[in-house]
């Protein structure tokens, strides 16, 4: 990561499920909704070379969430709403910044940076109840 601190700006969006289905058909190649999706707008390489500038924060990228899909997954999880999108923020933030989860060492990766966001936010770990 970056060397200096720096300020980010990150757009995000609730939309109804099917324009995030269309999304991740469109962008991800996946005919099928998701709960939510980030589009990065720095290049991987150059995040660690990231500094403000005189115009002020970095775009980081922007998300965009299925309002539907996080409602229906915070009640399966029996979590709030605002936990549960906090989560999902935290994630996709994660994605702007190149962390993936594509093999099962870079989830873990993924999972714990994700864990100890979530304990600094005061919302408990929503991955331990997958471990019994």
């Amino acid at each position: 990561m970056a060397e200096q601190p720096f300020a980010l700006e990150i757009s995000v969006k609730f939309a109804e499920n099917g324009e995030v289905k269309q999304l991740n058909k469109d962008y991800r190649h996946k005919d099928k909704p998701t709960n939510i999706l980030s589009f990065p707008q720095v290049q991987r390489d150059l995040l660690s070379g990231l500094a403000n500038s005189d115009d002020g924060e970095i775009l980081l990228g922007d998300m965009i969430l299925a309002r539907d899909i996080c409602i229906d997954e915070a009640k399966d999880k029996d979590v709030t709403l605002s936990d549960h999108v906090s989560h999902l923020l935290v994630h996709g933030t994660l994605h702007l910044l190149g962390y993936d989860h594509d093999d099962e060492a870079d989830a873990l990766i993924m999972e714990a940076l994700e864990v100890r966001a979530l304990k600094n936010l005061g919302i408990a770990d929503p991955y331990a109840d997958q471990s019994q």
